[in-house]
Order: structure tokens, then sequence, then C-alpha cells
């Protein structure tokens, strides 16, 4: 496992250009340095030299972060800056009671006898003979609130798949998030044993999912058979048919690495215009760990989310992220404001398809 010294050389490479400013939701409201790449690095750079200690004060920094990863995205020098961040998280956590607690409650036997109460409200639909056979990665949330994963077995049910289930350990996003780099590497590992299989896609309806088992190894013919079931579904000869015209607009998460099968969708779902908002790629400032230790932060920057949505007088707000409609949601707090949905809610909504 890398430590943060072994990034020394990486670190280094921040040409301080200020290109992270421009990108990062964090810098846009609070004005503060530290809570940009430039600023961190800068700090890390000091720990690495011996002139600051990686202390709680750092560690509060390093959780001044969505964990978008635009400032990787936009970073000139290519750097791979969730990397160490995560990996300076990983010390900080090894080095506090805190941190003992984290690692506690994030085992694999707690973390998944805690999801299996989601179980009860499970509609099993199996679907068996398709011509396309799709491996379904649901997610932590489908296990504790299966409402996308019984709208996704509804709306299958019309397409000539056959859906494989498998007992998945969580992605292990959140284990990465909080520094738990062990965990996640468990939860990769036991993951990558259930993927390696006869199939023709793995689907799933999180952007967080997707976007962390695809990068589990870096090899071309794997990553490409992960997507998310709206993809599959562009592929797929049918129309989703509305009775009532409705007003609809989409927020992309931060993980989700491309929307372009969005449009297509929306073609054919009869009855059903599309308006972009707003920043529609912009964080919803939800980002799990972000709003439990900057709540107000998070309230504002999930309000400024929840405005530009608004203004589009959609009636549906989309996404693909579970994370995302409890931050969208956030936004509204103590106002009124359309239905927001995970894609495959809304799809399976449609009176007919056909």
């Amino acid at each position: 496992m890398k430590k943060l010294s072994d990034l020394e050389a990486e670190i280094k490479r921040c040409s301080k250009c200020g290109k992270c400013q421009e990108v990062c939701p964090v810098y846009k409201i609070t004005g503060n340095d530290c809570a940009v790449t430039r600023g961190k690095f800068i700090m890390l750079s000091g720990v690495l030299k011996g002139d600051l200690k990686l202390n709680k004060t750092i560690e509060k920094y390093l959780d001044l972060c969505t964990k978008c990863g635009k400032c990787k995205d936009f970073c000139p020098s290519g750097i791979n800056v969730c990397e160490i961040f995560n990996i300076a998280k990983h010390e900080c956590i090894n080095k506090s009671f805190s941190g003992k607690i984290i690692k506690l409650f994030q085992s694999r036997k707690i973390f998944n006898n805690f999801l299996k109460m989601g179980q009860l409200f499970k509609h099993n639909k199996n679907l068996t003979n398709g011509s396309t056979k799709v491996l379904y990665f649901k997610g932590c949330v489908n296990k504790l609130y299966p409402k996308s994963e019984n709208a996704l077995k509804k709306i299958l049910l019309n397409f000539d798949v056959e859906l494989l289930e498998k007992d998945f350990d969580c992605c292990g996003i959140p284990f990465l998030s909080s520094g738990n780099i062990e965990r996640y590497e468990e939860a990769k590992n036991f993951n990558l044993k259930l993927l390696d299989d006869n199939y023709d896609y793995v689907i799933t309806d999180c952007a967080s999912c997707e976007n962390t088992i695809r990068n589990y190894k870096a090899n071309a013919e794997y990553s490409q058979k992960i997507i998310n079931v709206f993809d599959l579904i562009v592929l797929q000869d049918k129309k989703f048919v509305y009775n009532k015209p409705l007003k609809v607009t989409f927020h992309k998460p931060c993980h989700l690495e491309s929307d372009a099968f969005l449009k297509p969708l929306l073609e054919k779902c009869k009855n059903i215009e599309y308006i972009e908002s707003k920043d529609y790629d912009e964080c919803c400032g939800f980002a799990g760990e972000f709003a439990l230790k900057n709540p107000k932060l998070s309230f504002r920057l999930t309000q400024r989310k929840a405005e530009n949505l608004s203004k589009t007088g959609a009636d549906v707000i989309l996404t693909t992220c579970p994370a995302c409609i409890i931050g969208i949601r956030q936004g509204f707090l103590g106002k009124k404001h359309p239905k927001i949905l995970n894609i495959t809610e809304f799809l399976a909504m449609a009176d007919q398809i056909i």
C-alpha cells in the first residue's frame, strides 16, 4: 500500500496555477485556499518536509472536500489528486481513536448486517432466458431501501434480458472517502471475484457504484462491460409513453463519467420535455461524509443546486445517484419542490412501455 511519502514527487508537480479554484464548489462559496488542491498540497508538502504534523487541523481541511474530482479533471499537470487525498486521509485515521471507531463500523460484518434490514422490502422478480446476460450490481442503498431496484426490475421485464444477481459487497467508495483503504481493498477484491464471470454487461443504477467498480482495474475489456442501466435501455427498441405531458430536468452526479445516454433516452419518452438547468453538472453539495462534517456548507451548496433546478420549472428532477437525491431534497428543505427521482423510478412510472 502506498504512503504519502511515495507521492511526494507527484505533489511537487503542482504548479500552483489555481485552476482548481475555478472548478472547486467549496472554494466558490468559501474563498478559502485550504479548500482547494493547491492549498492542501502546500500543507501536505509541509508534512513531508517535517515542518507540519498530520494533525486534526489538516484532517479538517482534507474533509473540506466533496470528492467531486473536478480538480483532478481540470489539473493541467494531470495529478491524481483524489489518490493523494485518500492516502493522506488514510494516514490521518490510522493515528486517531475516531479512525478506529470508523474502521469498526465499516467492518464487513457490521456494515453488511446493517444493510440486510432492507431485504425485508425487496420485491423478487427473476428475469431469465433473455438473449442479453446482465449482472446487476445493486449498491448499498438498494440493499437498504430497494425502491430503485424494484423500478429497474419492473422496466427490464419488458426487455429481452437475463438478469443475474450476486451478493456483492459495497462498491467501497464510502471506505475510500473516509481513508479506510484496507476495507476498500477488501471490498474490491471480494467483488472482483464475483465479477469474473460470463456476462454481456454489468449494470448499476448508481453513478458512484458504476465509477468505482469500473476503476477496480485498468483493463479496457473489463471496464467497457460496466455500464449504467440507462445505456442498456438506450440500446433496446422500446418507448416509454406518459399520458400526461411532463417537463423534466437532470442533475449530473459528480461520479457519472458520461451522460451521453440522457438525450437518446428521453427521446424514447413520449410527452416528455427536457429542460437543462444552469450548472446541471455542478456538485449537489451532499457528498455523504462531507455533509456530516460540514453541514452548514453542505446546505449552502445544496440550496444553490436546488435554486438552479427550480428555475427550470420542471415537474420532475432526475438523477442517477441516491446521495444526490438526498442532497437535492436538502436544498429544497422547507420549500415545495418537484418530484426528485432516480431515472429508473421515472421510467417505471410510464403508463406504457411498448
